[in-house]
């Protein structure tokens, strides 16, 4: 009897810690110095980029405001609150390593590893985006 129960607090256990991650990488995240953001999936991966269906379901993408242009996410590996992922421009002339960590509920960081530098359209040049860069959850304010 007591090893029931405990399987059966065991599998309880390891579903509610499992069931907490799933949402730490489904989300939206901004970055207002550069206007740029996150729209990422790691668990579905069925993320379609707007106006880009031809590449089909997607992990995620770096998109810009006001522009089409993004880095779509070609694949994402999750542990725990820490992701990471690979990126091609949509090119595919540039690509990159990069990790995404959730620093609390609102806040995710991204950091640039190997290969290219992400660079987005912002008044007709590209702007390079810093090595690390934070984005926040958006909060609709009514």
């Amino acid at each position: 009897m007591k090893s029931i129960l405990f399987l059966l607090g065991w599998m309880w256990f390891t579903m509610a810690f499992s069931q907490s991650d799933s949402t730490t990488f489904r989300t939206y995240v901004y970055n207002d110095d550069y206007k740029v953001y996150l729209r990422i999936n790691f668990y579905d991966q069925d993320i379609i980029i707007p106006g880009q269906e031809l590449y089909g379901e997607l992990p995620g993408y770096l998109g810009k405001e006001h522009n089409s242009f993004c880095w779509p996410i070609i694949s994402a590996d999750v542990k725990g609150k820490k992701a990471h992922i690979q990126m091609v421009n949509d090119f595919g002339s540039e690509d990159l390593e990069a990790t995404l960590t959730q620093k609390n509920d609102s806040t995710y960081v991204l950091k640039q590893g190997k290969g290219s530098v992400i660079k987005v359209p912002n008044d007709g040049k590209w702007q390079k985006l810093p090595p690390i860069l934070e984005f926040k959850r958006k909060v609709n304010k009514k």
